[in-house]
């Protein structure tokens, strides 16, 4: 098991890619600390599933991105717990389609602040752990509309950007310190996020444009999520992994 006895803390694991990073980082071993926006009976129900399989602990959190003080507190309830956290998966996040000159300032900057601006904060507490261990792995998932934009996700797009190069900067600072830090991007994925805000026919285009002809599923993300949180990616650090099939 490639994280035996390791420690995670992984946001947005109530759904798609963020679930599918749980369940695979349970299955080789970690205890995580999964972050929801809202606990329910459903995702304590999963969590147990996960626990009895693959005899793991898992700490349900509420982290609520979008307002700051709750974003603190949360990163403050898991720090409390004292464990030592090797990997920190910042994956929450949210979209909006709208072409740019119809985009509200106002929606702009509630994108960044959930995808960046309340991403930093909650990095930057979470990180005083693996500060003081030394070591460990920080991982965003991104986007690749980050790196060749995207029609309608401006706002998206750009609160993505910065992500890439938040995680440039942030691995040359960690480095010494036995800290690495990259980013996935990944292309279309069937997530319900991907469903609810893509067109037939841009989903259409964009198998016909893969390389391997399809779009991808979660676990090709949370593989490479992976990957990076364990120590066969030890030299690998400020990079932004592509996982979209070949665009």
């Amino acid at each position: 098991m490639l994280l035996k006895n390791k420690t995670a803390v992984i946001t947005g694991c109530n759904r798609g890619i963020g679930k599918k990073i749980l369940e695979i980082f349970s299955s080789n071993g970690a205890n995580s600390f999964a972050c929801v926006r809202k606990i329910d009976e459903n995702f304590l129900k999963e969590i147990s599933i996960f626990e009895n399989k693959y005899n793991i602990k898992i700490t349900p959190i509420e982290l609520d991105l979008e307002v700051i003080d709750k974003t603190k507190n949360a990163a403050k309830k898991i720090l409390d717990q004292g464990k030592n956290i090797d990997i920190l998966i910042n994956n929450a996040g949210i979209i909006e389609n709208s072409i740019f000159q119809m985009t509200k300032i106002e929606n702009i900057k509630k994108i960044f602040e959930v995808n960046f601006f309340s991403q930093m904060t909650f990095t930057q507490l979470i990180l005083k752990s693996l500060i003081k261990n030394k070591k460990g792995s920080i991982v965003y998932i991104a986007s690749t509309s980050a790196i060749d934009g995207n029609i309608g996700r401006n706002a998206y797009s750009s609160s993505k950007a910065a992500i890439i190069s938040q995680a440039k900067t942030l691995s040359k600072e960690l480095g010494k310190m036995q800290i690495r830090v990259n980013v996935i991007a990944p292309g279309l994925t069937k997530t319900d996020m991907m469903e609810k805000n893509t067109p037939e026919n841009v989903l259409k285009e964009v198998i016909s444009n893969s390389s391997l002809n399809r779009i991808g599923e979660t676990k090709d993300i949370a593989n490479t999520a992976l990957f990076l949180a364990s120590d066969l990616s030890n030299f690998i650090t400020g990079q932004t992994i592509r996982v979209d099939g070949g665009m």
